[in-house]
């Protein structure tokens, strides 16, 4: 493999489940660090619950793992702190969407500069299978009694209508694509959410590897399946914004293809369109942000009295 002596690797025994997707996000992951030429003492990543939640432990950069729908705030408060570091967010579709809906929302309104990325496998895998919000109305899987009886959450189109700066969606199983995405996604100056369609062999037999990849629909001249996935890049759609009068055309088009499913499931860079980062605009109101980040000043001295008076901070953020 290209990266078996990846800087990002740890001797953590990785104890996911043969087949399971999240092999090739974790390998995509390591290898768009490494690409990037990132060091790991500035790269953090937050997780949440579930089997996208060990991910931390199995990458060679600080980690948090978290609570229970609790990633993004996390993630956010990390990054104001130290807006030196690069801050990743890994979290599953229970998870993220669930208990944790309320802040996928928010953080699209503050467009901090972190990347989500957002494992989607359509349950809660490490609870044994349970309906997530982005199982299809009327999917019954394996460990379901009878039928999903909820509407799915459509990660991409919740993201793009929270005002997410860069959104896009990746699969497991297409490993060099998907590192290209996390690239994309990382050096992008905003919030950048990643939807990955990660198969889940043990909980969800419905939306397999085999199902995404057109193995029950073979062409009957050429006995090929025909892939149910295919690349918005390869059909000529542009996701950028470049002009401010085009950013809602480019914002109806990519809602438009986020809901395409069943016999096309589009994967690629639905829209990127760079605003000014909530960072940026703290240091509109204080200058020396960058300069003196939170985790760059003393907050006592050597008996614990503090050396900070946050009353003129408090004052600047006082809403009237």
């Amino acid at each position: 493999m290209a990266h078996e002596s990846s800087s990002f690797r740890t001797d953590v025994f990785i104890d996911w489940c043969p087949g399971c997707g999240n092999f090739g996000i974790l390998m995509a992951l390591q290898g768009a660090l490494e690409d990037l030429g990132l060091e790991p003492h500035r790269v953090v990543l937050v997780s949440g619950i579930g089997c996208s939640g060990k991910t931390p432990h199995f990458v060679n950069a600080y980690g948090v793992h978290t609570l229970h729908g609790r990633l993004l705030p996390y993630a956010i408060g990390i990054k104001l702190a130290n807006p030196d570091l690069e801050v990743i967010a890994v979290g599953g579709d229970g998870d993220g969407l669930g208990i944790g809906a309320g802040h996928f929302l928010s953080a699209g309104r503050r467009n901090v500069d972190v990347t989500y990325l957002l494992h989607n496998n359509g349950v809660y895998g490490l609870t044994k299978g349970q309906a997530s919000p982005t199982l299809r109305l009327g999917v019954r899987t394996k460990s379901l009694a009878r039928a999903n009886i909820n509407n799915a959450l459509n990660p991409v189109a919740t993201a793009l209508i929270s005002g997410y700066t860069f959104v896009a969606r990746g699969y497991a199983f297409d490993f060099r694509h998907l590192k290209d995405l996390i690239k994309k996604g990382i050096r992008h100056r905003g919030m950048s959410l990643i939807e990955i369609l990660q198969p889940c062999p043990t909980y969800n037999d419905i939306t397999t590897k085999e199902w995404y990849g057109g193995e029950d629909r073979r062409d009957p001249e050429t006995g090929r399946p025909r892939p149910r996935i295919y690349k918005l890049e390869e059909e000529g759609f542009d996701p950028e914004v470049r002009d401010p009068d085009e950013a809602m055309e480019k914002l109806l088009r990519a809602l438009s293809k986020s809901y395409e499913w069943g016999d096309r499931i589009p994967i690629g860079v639905f829209y990127k369109n760079e605003q000014s980062t909530y960072e940026e605009r703290i240091a509109e109101r204080l200058p020396s942000y960058f300069e003196r980040p939170p985790a760059r000043q003393r907050l006592s001295d050597e008996r614990g009295v503090p050396l900070v008076d946050l009353r003129s901070l408090l004052e600047e953020f006082r809403v009237f």
